[in-house]
């Protein structure tokens, strides 16, 4: 089985000021990057989502990077990270097909700690998403694995009706859950779904890699 990674970039990061955080850089490398590396062992192709003004900075980014890589920009852009989602694993189909599976996470997340996600394309077997579920309220939507296919048409059919809650897609699909407990078990870094939102949390983050 081929194993994507899929990063999705396309959000305007209000937060963050006014510079695209997904290319900010971050002890010495680009946001981006720094995901894109820490999946660089655990992943035999990688897809990245984002807008078309973004293409040329993040194709600069990840010059040289060890995986061959694609681009999935969106149509629509500032349509939200669901439609970042969709598009990314459109991108995965185009490449494959409907049946491929692909870690997506969000470009904030430069902790993604690459033994977790080889747990969970473990854990996929039949179904169609493999979701982390840290407390009883939040599914990591943006740190799991997918079927390209069943997901991006979740997403198409939410998106359709009007529904936004990023949990939706999911909520249509065959998916297995990984509660705290199992998260306990397979010792996955705390700091896997750590995302970074302001200058601040940049900043502090950058320390762990200086």
């Amino acid at each position: 089985m081929t194993r994507y990674a899929a990063i999705v970039a396309g959000g305007r990061s209000t937060r963050f000021g006014d510079r695209d955080k997904a290319v900010a850089d971050l002890a010495g490398v680009p946001m981006v990057r720094r995901v894109a590396d820490r999946l660089s062992d655990v992943a035999d192709r990688l897809v990245v989502n984002c807008r078309p003004d973004q293409r040329e900075a993040i194709g600069a980014a990840m010059d040289g990077y060890a995986l061959p890589v694609r681009y999935a920009e969106d149509p629509t852009p500032d349509q939200g990270p669901m439609a970042g989602i969709r598009t990314a694993l459109r991108g995965v189909e185009g490449w494959g097909d409907a049946g491929e599976a692909a870690f997506v996470v969000a470009c904030d997340m430069p902790f993604v700690d690459p033994r977790f996600v080889a747990a969970l394309f473990d854990r996929l077997d039949g179904h169609d998403a493999v979701v982390p579920r840290v407390d009883d309220e939040w599914f990591q939507t943006t740190h799991a694995v997918y079927r390209a296919g069943p997901m991006s048409e979740a997403c198409e059919a939410a998106l359709e009706r009007g529904d936004r809650k990023i949990v939706a897609p999911l909520l249509d699909l065959d998916h297995v859950v990984v509660g705290a407990d199992e998260l306990t078990a397979l010792g996955v870094d705390d700091r896997t779904f750590e995302n970074l939102n302001t200058r601040e949390e940049f900043e502090a983050a950058a320390e762990a890699f200086e």
